[in-house]
């Protein structure tokens, strides 16, 4: 199964404008409707609480969602069986779900701690950034603070729109 990390980020790399965790509210209109063109097209998809907490959203036809959370308790009147879950698994033990129902691809969208215990369970094969021209000075990074050495190959770069918006796509080494 490949598990594809996708994030938007300024050039400073800040996923947030300062303490605002709606990423629509700043990123460009060619980001959000790939985003979104990306995001209905994906039949598994994996986001944090966080993520969850700040937008909440439901399944399109033939998606599943899991939403990553340490409070599965919280949010058991938001579940729809089949299609939006909410799971207190670690990351290697969803990825090996998911891998025994021959899912071909997991989509994992947003949220800083997220990504984070995905990238160190080594639990990521790609990486699509889209890199807006802005800088914010402060805001969420991709990562927490932890010491990570994570090295990526370069696959793609695309101009999206004339401000200079880029979609980068890397292998994770």
């Amino acid at each position: 199964m490949k598990k594809i990390l996708v994030f938007v980020s300024s050039l400073d790399g800040k996923t947030t404008k300062w303490d605002n965790p709606f990423v629509r509210s700043w990123s460009s209109k060619a980001d959000q409707s790939y985003f979104i063109h990306l995001w209905k097209k994906s039949a598994l998809i994996v986001a944090g609480s966080g993520t969850y907490d700040a937008e909440p959203f439901k399944p399109y036809e033939g998606q599943h969602i899991v939403v990553m959370t340490r409070n599965v308790s919280r949010y058991q009147t938001k579940a729809i069986p089949g299609q939006l879950e909410f799971s207190d698994e670690t990351p290697a033990q969803l990825v090996q779900r998911f891998v025994q129902k021959n899912q071909p691809q997991m989509l994992i969208a947003g949220g800083a701690q997220l990504a984070t215990s995905f990238l160190t369970a080594g639990l990521v094969d790609e990486l699509w950034l889209t890199i807006e021209p802005k800088i914010f000075g402060q805001g969420n990074s991709i990562v927490i603070a932890e010491k990570l050495d994570i090295q990526l190959k370069l696959l793609n770069c695309e101009k999206l729109n004339e401000a200079g918006t880029l979609l980068t796509k890397y292998a994770v080494l």
